[in-house]
């Protein structure tokens, strides 16, 4: 079976230089804050070009704890897509404020600027943008709309144009990211010198002493183990994602969009998924899977119609671009390293699926 992503390919040639790294937390006893942690920080803020990088446990994480930091809370608004993974609004529901979903662009899957502008209001506190499949979304665009902005980056370290324009852009290292760790992990950048140091009292019970408590805060923090492991990959990801956007072309010249749509493709893309369109998507999904080729749809019920957001109010067809992209997009097998042979077999099997003669 062709995985959606093989993550071992990716980091099994770096095995020893991860069990050195381990060892060396091992033997140094520190496995909470401590040099790893302080040093990974360091290293990702220089990569993402801002001022504060600040670890926390995971991706979740790092957007409740942008929004309280930002100020955000109850009887605020933050507008965001509903075309995106349910952290992205449950985030914005736990600080106690109201998700308003905006439309996504067909083409990109973003969120659309035009839509967002519609539904900017007095209550606005923030818009969150997401970065959807590696995708950078149209931050200058939303910039003009004068409204604080939080990113949303879980799947798009090392995209180009991100994380300097919005006060906070959120990451998540699940295994499958572009940049992940060996378990759970999130980081939190920031461009702003005060809400970064209140994210850094947050994440740890609202102190930065460990004796006196200024905020109400949670247990929120990035270990060492996984920061040495974000260490060891961190200088990798530049050649990944180059390999990832290499893979991503090759699947146009084998010809899979004869087949179906393909993403537009950009220069700051770096395809955390591969996602193409299909109105005969489940059908074309149930062929490959016979085939032995992995492929996944995302977001089938989108946020908006989520059983825990039905409280909001949100009709079906009220978001037409956001429901056809969930009833039409198809994740197809992508990652570091992924060979020619596999990608051709992957094509073969989407184009049988869908009637065309290789």
């Amino acid at each position: 079976m062709i995985p959606l992503v093989d993550v071992k390919a990716q980091y099994a040639p770096l095995i020893p230089e991860l069990k050195e790294r381990f060892a060396e937390v091992l033997d140094s006893g520190r496995f909470i804050f401590g040099p790893e942690v302080e040093a990974f920080e360091r290293e990702a803020a220089a990569y993402l070009g801002v001022p504060h990088a600040i670890g926390v446990a995971n991706g979740t994480d790092a957007l409740v704890l942008s929004l309280e930091a930002m100020g955000v809370g109850r009887g605020d608004e933050v507008i965001c897509p509903s075309f995106t993974f349910y952290a992205t609004a449950e985030a914005i529901a736990r600080v106690g404020a109201t998700p308003v979903f905006a439309d996504i662009d067909p083409v990109t899957l973003n969120v659309d600027p035009a839509d967002v502008a519609a539904k900017v209001t007095e209550r606005t506190k923030a818009i969150m943008p997401v970065h959807l499949f590696g995708r950078p979304a149209p931050l200058a665009e939303l910039a003009a709309l004068g409204v604080p902005l939080l990113e949303d980056a879980a799947q798009a370290f090392g995209a180009e144009g991100i994380a300097t324009t919005g006060i906070c852009s959120t990451f998540s290292f699940f295994p499958t990211k572009n940049l992940f760790a060996l378990g759970d992990g999130g980081l939190v950048a920031c461009t702003d010198d005060g809400v970064a140091e209140t994210v850094r009292k947050l994440r740890f019970h609202g102190s930065s002493d460990k004796k006196t408590f200024e905020l109400i805060g949670a247990n929120s923090r990035l270990d060492a183990v996984q920061a040495a492991a974000l260490r060891v990959f961190l200088p990798h990801l530049a050649g990944w994602n180059a390999s990832r956007r290499e893979g991503a072309a090759r699947y146009a010249a084998l010809g899979l969009g004869d087949a179906v749509e393909l993403p537009v493709d950009e220069p700051g893309h770096v395809y955390h998924m591969y996602v193409v369109r299909s109105p005969g998507r489940d059908r074309i999904a149930a062929t490959l899977r016979d085939a032995g080729v992995s492929s996944a749809a995302y977001y089938v019920t989108p946020v908006h119609l989520q059983p825990a957001m039905r409280f909001l109010g949100w009709e079906p067809g009220s978001l037409p671009e956001t429901e056809r992209a969930a009833a039409e997009n198809l994740a197809l097998p992508l990652w570091g390293g992924i060979g020619g042979e596999t990608q051709e077999r992957v094509v073969a099997a989407v184009l049988a699926a869908a009637g065309v003669a290789a």
